[in-house]
């Protein structure tokens, strides 16, 4: 048996491991050093096990991860996902599906703060879906219009997905955070536009609200400018070389920390919750960065990056039909993985493709977490599914896969923009100096 052919096994043996349950990150490390040792010897296996988890976790730019996850937590934990809200209900509540559209408008604010689709998700439905309910909204898109806009927490940078992709394929992270701007704004109107085509064809799903005054409509913006300049001064700072990403992070997390004071939400028992979570998340992202680190050893040893681009070249296709496929695969693989699990899991051996096909790896980045967050509402396993039923348990989980549909179709249309125009990507990280 050929070593190429070793890896890809290997593969299939760390999905069906995953598939039975089997921690991503165990998974990854089991296979990786019995495939490591069945090509090079049990005595290298040591010497690897020896030296991959320092060198997956030592680089100083992976400080920024515990930084933007802080800087997140305390966002949470100030409430300004309540005054989002509140501020873009404000000028959009009073339509027809308007506090949908809302509570897309403020995942993709609170997402700008916060960097995780879960924990997006997972507080703007205890902030929205009370009150959609309130306003006599179907629950199907009520429920589904937050598990969407949840997704914008791993694209809108700061983005934790992003940070990881820069660091596996050794690309900028502000170029990446640059190149994501764009496809988070069309991501979040394109969302809008799904609620909008639904409450045209069925008024009954999401009935008018209240129209606010403009004086009312001043107070709530009042109540969210500390929202907006920190984000102007974490990423506008990295944009204009004021800050490294790294020293970025600190800057967020401490002016999350200054909101959560200023609130007075930053009690002695929420500040050691807070630094918990914190520590809680990233030890689960470096024990996952350290399995596929081991697990990077063996796919490389294996010659299974070389054995892909060998039968790409083989097949003869155009660059754009080997996209396409990737793509299709992404988004198979998205429906049983989560996001951060398949991108450490796949890079490894797709990236080298990518790039001998010619395409940007910047460019790269983006499409991928894209479809990574096309994963996080698809069926079987969209987690956002799970975390909004989870939040409301009296939610049945056919409730919001049902409505989720049309936003799907949203996510495709915004893969296929994005594709087409790679510009409305690049455009930005050019214009940065990147």
């Amino acid at each position: 048996m050929s070593d190429p052919v070793i890896g890809l096994l290997g593969f299939l043996a760390t999905l069906v491991l995953i598939g039975f349950g089997v921690p991503v990150a165990i998974a990854m490390g089991v296979v990786g050093a019995v495939g490591f040792g069945l090509l090079n010897g049990w005595d290298a296996v040591g010497f690897i096990m020896g030296g991959a988890p320092f060198e997956a976790t030592f680089p100083y730019t992976l400080s920024v991860v515990p930084l933007f996850l802080m800087m997140g937590v305390f966002a949470a934990h100030a409430g300004l996902s309540g005054s989002l809200y509140q501020g873009v209900n404000a000028f959009v509540g009073h339509m027809r599906g308007g506090l949908a559209m809302a509570s897309i408008g403020a995942c993709a604010g609170f997402g700008a703060i916060c960097g995780s689709s879960l924990a997006t998700a997972a507080t703007m439905c205890r902030v929205a879906l009370p009150e959609m309910r309130r306003h006599g909204y179907d629950d199907s898109l009520a429920s589904a219009s937050i598990a969407a806009g949840g997704t914008l927490g791993v694209l809108i940078p700061p983005s934790i997905l992003l940070v990881i992709y820069a660091l596996l394929t050794e690309q900028s992270i502000g170029a990446l955070f640059a190149a994501a701007l764009i496809p988070g704004v069309i991501g979040t109107f394109l969302y809008m536009a799904a609620v909008w085509v639904q409450v045209r064809r069925k008024p009954h799903l999401g009935p008018a609200g209240k129209r606010y005054s403009w004086s009312e409509r001043l107070t709530t913006i009042r109540a969210i400018w500390p929202v907006a300049l920190l984000f102007v001064v974490v990423i506008g700072g990295i944009y204009l070389g004021f800050f490294s990403p790294t020293e970025a992070a600190a800057v967020g997390a401490f002016g999350a920390l200054v909101l959560a004071w200023g609130r007075g939400a930053l009690t002695r028992r929420v500040l050691r919750q807070c630094f918990q979570e914190t520590a809680e998340i990233t030890g689960m992202i470096f024990l996952i960065l350290i399995g596929s680190a081991v697990f990077n050893y063996f796919i490389e040893t294996a010659g299974l990056p070389q054995l892909l681009v060998g039968q790409v070249e083989a097949l003869g296709l155009s660059p754009m039909a080997v996209m396409l496929l990737i793509m299709l695969f992404y988004i198979v693989l998205g429906c049983f993985m989560d996001a951060l699990s398949m991108i450490l899991l796949t890079v490894p051996f797709v990236v080298p493709m990518v790039a001998t096909l010619g395409f940007d790896l910047v460019w790269f980045g983006v499409i991928i977490v894209t479809v990574a967050e096309l994963g996080l509402i698809t069926p079987p396993v969209g987690m956002n599914l799970f975390v909004i039923q989870g939040v409301a348990s009296d939610l049945r989980i056919q409730t919001i896969v049902k409505g989720v549909v049309p936003f799907l179709a949203a996510d495709v249309v915004r893969l296929a923009i994005l594709i087409a125009f790679p510009a409305l990507v690049l455009w930005l990280p050019q214009l940065a100096g990147f």
